[in-house]
């Protein structure tokens, strides 16, 4: 019998499934519920540490389908072309500010990174993998390993801003009554990358679309200014 579960525990598919149903229920939780904290991917990671401490998954057998799951990372992110492109036009009138807007918080969130890394005397190791935090994964975790940083580090890093900043945009967005739609998308999409990204689609087209922008030029903007920090 422990041979037989083995062996379904070692196949990729049963992380894929896992993966997938976890976050099927995460979702119809987040549905039904109506409440930000319960955030789908926040729920699904839950669910997936619990099974896997719960069973004594290796983490090795669970990478096997999770490595599947990530190879798609990349093209989801470029998806995001389509809601840009139907906004092409508000976009060439707020090509300034939205630029503007990814440097600046990009600055941000780096320098508050190394602010306290340094305050709380953290090593250069620890702070190189947190420097990225705001970006996409694939980008973070190139950064992250250019400049001597833990890979498994900085995606945890990147998850958890991604999540916090898709539970409280909504709320902050109405805390600092932020009424333009081009100005809470690129604060969310330079804040919290695709995962805040989503939660600005569904706010609005407007604020999905300049997020999903904000997302590659925060992106590009970390890249050059991780450049100077190293």
């Amino acid at each position: 019998m422990n041979e037989f579960l083995q062996e379904i525990y070692s196949s990729p598919f049963f992380a894929i499934c896992l993966s997938v149903l976890a976050y099927a229920v995460g979702y119809w939780l987040n549905r039904k519920t109506g409440l930000p904290l319960l955030n789908p991917l926040l729920i699904a990671i839950i669910l997936v540490v619990l099974v896997i401490q719960i069973l004594h998954i290796p983490m090795e057998s669970y990478n096997q389908g999770g490595d599947i799951i990530s190879m798609f990372l990349a093209p989801a992110t470029a998806v995001l072309a389509v809601s840009i492109y139907r906004q092409l036009d508000i976009l060439k009138k707020n090509i300034v500010p939205v630029v503007a807007g990814a440097v600046v918080g990009s600055l941000v969130s780096m320098g508050s990174v190394t602010l306290l890394c340094r305050l709380f005397r953290l090593e250069e190791k620890i702070t190189a993998s947190l420097l990225p935090k705001s970006v996409t994964t694939p980008i973070a975790m190139g950064i992250s390993e250019q400049h001597g940083g833990i890979v498994s580090v900085t995606v945890a890093a990147v998850v958890v801003t991604g999540i916090v900043g898709a539970m409280l945009a909504p709320a902050l967005i109405k805390l600092f009554r932020v009424k333009n739609p081009v100005a809470a998308g690129v604060a969310i999409g330079t804040a919290s990358h695709a995962l805040g990204t989503s939660k600005a689609i569904e706010i609005g087209e407007i604020e999905g679309a300049m997020s999903g922008i904000a997302i590659g030029a925060a992106g590009l903007c970390t890249v050059i200014f991780a450049m100077f920090a190293g």
